[in-house]
């Protein structure tokens, strides 16, 4: 599909992904985002586009932003583990908002949808993990939750003549994210730069996508990908450990802390400890990454810092 000229609605637009690939689709499209601002803020919306408030659990906001003159939708919002304690609600929402938006888009008659999906639905698999690894047996609530929409985004491929394009994927980490191992380490290095507590061993071990190569493989196979259901991981060929992001983040900050373990392989309840997803087919279609894992994390927690130091001394 050519990305030019076309009226597009990026759904949980405000968050890390979703508002950078608002910004990068506006320079030649009509852009919509919408978001409840659960998680994602406003100002993290590029003013080229339009923004509008909108809880995609709503069926009344659902069809305010989803209307005929729409040629795709990018469907990013959901909730996260971090964001709800309660695995059943999280599961739930989840896919009330897939079921949501793709029932009102063929309502309508929207029948292109790229969605954002996550290494948690396969669970603890071999590594590098290809698309068609199977059988996929997620350990989370999350995961699961990820799988069910990627169910849902089978059948409107396969039964409402959709064209859908499901993206797997890795870490991704940037600037103005938080919630995740980078910021985290960050604050507390701020409060405490004498002692770093870190989750499980620190010996966990995943792939983490600096969020413009992110945007860009996605916007790459959108427009060269064209089954009526395609799967990609986006991700990096490398890895980095927990010990490693938080050398990373004390170096960028100057610091040596002491590092203390609260215990085990995982860093809470369903964590996958090893995560590395091939990206074969992905380098097929013609796009690799412009960094690797370790230079994603060094650039994410320098920008980072700056943010979260003007933040602890305002």
């Amino acid at each position: 599909m050519n990305l030019v000229d076309k009226r597009v609605v990026v759904t949980g637009g405000a968050g890390l992904v979703g508002s950078h690939l608002a910004a990068k689709l506006s320079a030649e499209n009509d852009v919509v985002v919408a978001d409840d601002l659960s998680k994602g803020t406003e100002s993290r919306v590029p003013d080229s586009v339009e923004f509008v408030r909108a809880d995609m659990r709503e069926p009344a906001d659902v069809a305010e932003v989803l209307t005929e003159d729409v040629d795709i939708v990018f469907h990013l919002a959901a909730y996260t583990d971090t964001n709800y304690e309660d695995p059943r609600k999280l599961f739930e929402e989840n896919t009330e908002m897939t079921y949501n938006v793709l029932e009102r888009m063929d309502e309508v008659g929207v029948d292109n949808v790229a969605f954002t999906s996550s290494s948690t639905i396969y669970g603890e698999a071999p590594r590098p993990t290809p698309e068609d690894y199977a059988p996929i047996e997620p350990i989370s609530a999350y995961g699961a939750s990820k799988l069910a929409d990627e169910a849902l985004m089978s059948t409107y491929a396969h039964s409402h003549e959709f064209t859908a394009w499901v993206f797997r994927f890795a870490n991704i980490v940037g600037p103005k994210q938080r919630g995740n191992v980078i910021p985290d380490f960050i604050e507390k290095l701020l409060s405490d730069p004498e002692t770093l507590t870190i989750l499980g061993d620190g010996r966990q071990e995943k792939s983490y996508l600096y969020v413009e190569d992110c945007v860009d493989a996605i916007c790459h196979v959108v427009e060269n990908a064209e089954k009526s259901m395609n799967t990609y991981n986006l991700g990096t060929r490398t890895t980095t450990s927990v010990n490693r992001i938080a050398d990373i983040v004390a170096d960028v900050m100057g610091l040596a802390p002491d590092y203390e373990y609260t215990g085990g392989e995982r860093g809470w309840k369903g964590d996958v400890p090893k995560m590395r997803l091939s990206i074969e087919k992905l380098s097929a279609l013609g796009y690799e990454p412009s960094t690797a894992s370790d230079e994603a994390v060094e650039r994410a927690a320098s920008e980072l810092y700056e943010e979260l130091r003007a933040e602890h001394e305002s």
